[in-house]
């Protein structure tokens, strides 16, 4: 009987973890203007950088080819890189990454795991944005060109819409110039 009882108190004295998300889905916020006309995902809405330009008029939209790159270009060719790592768990996630460089072309590069993306908005210092659109498909670990500017521009900032296609997966963003 004692050892029925002392194995109870153990048992009863044992730390559990419960693991619990309450993060709140929204419905996307978009622009007057947004070019994307289709229903777009609920989203958990990631804190990030104080956004210093918000879109004033948006381009046409750009479809995403999945243009692979071999290799990075060299560290002293990219002016500015930033990563956001994604849990299966959350689901579609809207995170922004603040960029404030000028450059000549942005890298998309996948990390872990496949990633299924929804659009890229890339906002300009002058407020014009550029939406890259992935029409939510899954693409694998690579490094893509994500879009080029040859004329040198300002990027204020880049909005990503993505989720793990995976367990987890990082989205990393490099500047080039």
């Amino acid at each position: 009987m004692l050892v029925v009882m002392s194995a109870g108190v153990a048992e009863a004295a044992r730390v559990r973890v419960v693991h619990t998300r309450t993060r709140a889905r929204v419905t996307v916020t978009v622009r007057p203007g947004f070019p994307l006309h289709r229903t777009l995902p609920a989203v958990v809405v990631r804190t990030g950088p104080v956004i210093r330009v918000a879109p004033r008029a948006y381009l046409a939209p750009v479809v995403f080819g999945a243009v692979v790159v071999a290799s990075l270009p060299p560290a002293r060719a990219r002016v500015w890189t930033a990563s956001e790592s994604l849990d299966r768990e959350d689901g579609w996630t809207d995170f922004s990454m603040d960029i404030d460089r000028r450059g000549n072309r942005l890298l998309l590069e996948i990390e872990k795991g496949p990633a299924r993306l929804s659009f890229a908005e890339v906002v300009f210092d002058n407020g014009e944005a550029q939406v890259v659109d992935f029409n939510d498909k899954v693409h694998a670990k690579g490094i893509y060109s994500l879009l080029d500017f040859a004329n040198g521009r300002k990027v204020d900032h880049v909005r990503v819409v993505a989720s793990a296609a995976a367990n987890e997966t990082a989205i990393r963003v490099h500047l080039v110039s």
